[in-house]
């Protein structure tokens, strides 16, 4: 396969202020180009206000100007791309294949140059189209529109963006070897222009000369919805049927007041909202896809099939439901072929319909529903079982581990994996060795209490003696050798002086009237009644 290059001029001016047109169009080859490859090979300015970004220069050689020294630009306000943003210039320039094979063509930066500030891409609509790996296999007589996408974050005032060259590469079919191949020709379509103003959190889109079934696409420069965390990186609409389109765009962190904050079954979580407004009618629009990315940092551990972009219907009624929707990220292998920032997840959502926006993720929240103990009273060394009701009440998958506690410290933990709406039961066994009452837990939720022997420990019975009940013992608490209850301050009083309820009760004084009294009462009548029979015995004189 033959290998054309040609190597052209490139010259993106760096400005503290500046304006840019956006527009997007095809490319006809009706003029004078800038040919490679045995003339197979044709490169123009494309058609519409970005094309005069792009101009044939003395040597018929392509030339890249974003400058004030670009002859094709009027407007002596205009000297270049601002500092400190991010943007697309769609439709520069195009190529097109003129044979009747095909060719892969795409464009590769200057390396040996030296390189200017910020970072600058060649594209067209599916993403990069620098690098051999990115090439785009053209058909006979198909074009590709070349634009340009710019990070001038970091860059200063003053500077250049890209390399000082780059060069377009080509590699022909050679037509003994390549079988016929065929493609529709669209070139006569010079397509919808397209403009894009504004910047913070707000947009204005716009685009004319649409042809019925069109789509239209806004690049919409990473527009924040909350800060750059989330940021809406572009909006498609398929299948317009009107000649013209306007909208406006706005982002917040914050719910807008009219749409309210999101609700939605097992509680999604915002990440920021979006409203949209316009002045069309919504059925003159097939769908609607909405490209946005979060920052992999603010997305933290969650799982990014678990975001979606829910849409407030527009009823007119204040309790209107939010309605989710087709909501996908993109794969690795797409990212890295549209060359899109890898610190961030991007994502696409499918919409049919119109209205505030809501960017959410869900999550899971696992907790215990409730918990009980199989008994409530044992013997000590006797074993039971506490069971507690996990679910799953979150809109994602998810484990958490629960621990079972006694009087608070943990004794065992268990793990629960649930999927969304899911429930299970987590079961843990339980037994002591020492006699109390024990205050059982399922992470947090109670279980109830568990009686071990009598249900008293040491300092459970220790409380009881200070009140007067339980063992009674020659020394009492303080070591005095006064029984427990009593002092040598009396035990009327209470610590706050006043008498005790103890001491208001009348005092029961011992009868003195025992088992061994009695028995010294029989014994003195036992030897009186046998004087008593002696004397009756005696004589009588």
């Amino acid at each position: 396969m033959p290998t054309a290059r040609r190597t052209a001029i490139l010259a993106v001016l760096l400005v503290a202020a500046g304006s840019l047109a956006f527009a997007t169009g095809a490319a006809v080859l009706d003029g004078e180009a800038d040919t490679l490859a045995d003339d197979r090979i044709a490169v123009q300015p494309a058609d519409g206000p970005n094309g005069d970004y792009a101009y044939l220069n003395d040597d018929d050689e392509i030339a890249i100007d974003v400058s004030a020294s670009n002859p094709n630009l009027r407007n002596s306000s205009f000297e270049g791309v601002n500092v400190d943003s991010r943007g697309t210039i769609d439709d520069v320039f195009t190529i097109t294949y003129t044979a009747d094979r095909s060719a892969e063509v795409w464009i590769e930066q200057d390396d040996a140059g030296e390189q200017g500030d910020g970072n600058l891409t060649f594209v067209h609509e599916d993403g990069s189209i620098e690098n051999e790996s990115n090439g785009v296999t053209l058909a006979p007589n198909e074009s590709v529109s070349v634009g340009l996408r710019f990070d001038t974050h970091g860059a200063e005032a003053g500077g250049r963006l890209g390399a000082d060259e780059f060069s377009i590469h080509a590699n022909v079919t050679d037509p003994e070897s390549e079988t016929m191949t065929t493609a529709d020709d669209d070139s006569d379509s010079s397509g919808p222009t397209v403009f894009v103003t504004g910047s913070g959190a707000e947009r204005s889109l716009s685009a004319s000369d649409v042809d019925g079934g069109d789509t239209v696409r806004f690049g919409t420069d990473g527009m924040p919805i909350d800060r750059s965390n989330v940021t809406l990186d572009g909006l498609e609409l398929e299948g317009v049927s009107v000649e013209r389109v306007e909208m406006t765009a706005g982002g917040s962190p914050e719910a807008f007041p009219d749409a309210g904050d999101l609700e939605a079954p097992r509680d999604p979580i915002p990440l920021g909202y979006l409203a949209l407004a316009y002045d069309f009618d919504p059925e003159s629009v097939g769908s609607m896809h909405l490209r946005f990315s979060i920052d992999r940092d603010a997305l933290g551990d969650a799982d990014p099939e678990d975001v979606t972009v829910f849409r407030r219907s527009d009823d007119g009624e204040a309790d209107g439901d939010w309605e989710p929707r087709e909501t996908a990220p993109l794969d690795e292998e797409v990212v890295e072929m549209r060359d899109l920032p890898a610190d961030r997840v991007h994502f696409v959502a499918t919409t049919d319909d119109f209205s505030t926006f809501a960017v959410a993720v869900h999550t899971d929240r696992i907790g215990v529903e409730e918990a009980e103990i199989a008994d409530e009273a044992l013997e000590t060394g006797v074993g039971t079982t506490v069971t507690a009701t996990v679910e799953n009440a979150g809109g994602a998958a998810g484990e958490r581990t629960l621990a079972f506690t006694a009087d608070g410290e943990t004794l065992e933990s268990e793990t629960a994996s649930l999927a969304p709406g899911e429930s299970t039961t987590v079961t843990f066994p339980v037994g002591f060795d020492e006699d109390g009452a024990y205050d059982l837990a399922v992470d947090g939720t109670s279980a109830g209490t568990l009686l071990v022997g009598d249900g008293t420990d040491s300092s459970d019975r220790g409380a009881q003696g200070g009140a007067g009940g339980g063992d009674r013992s020659d020394t009492g608490g303080d070591g005095s050798g006064n029984d427990a209850g009593e002092s040598d301050s009396g035990s009327g009083a209470s610590d706050d002086g006043s008498a005790s309820p103890e001491a208001d009760a009348p005092t029961e004084e011992p009868g003195g009237f025992g088992i061994p009294e009695l028995a010294g009462v029989t014994g003195v009548l036992a030897v009186l009644l046998g004087w008593l029979a002696v004397i009756r015995r005696m004589p009588r004189s």
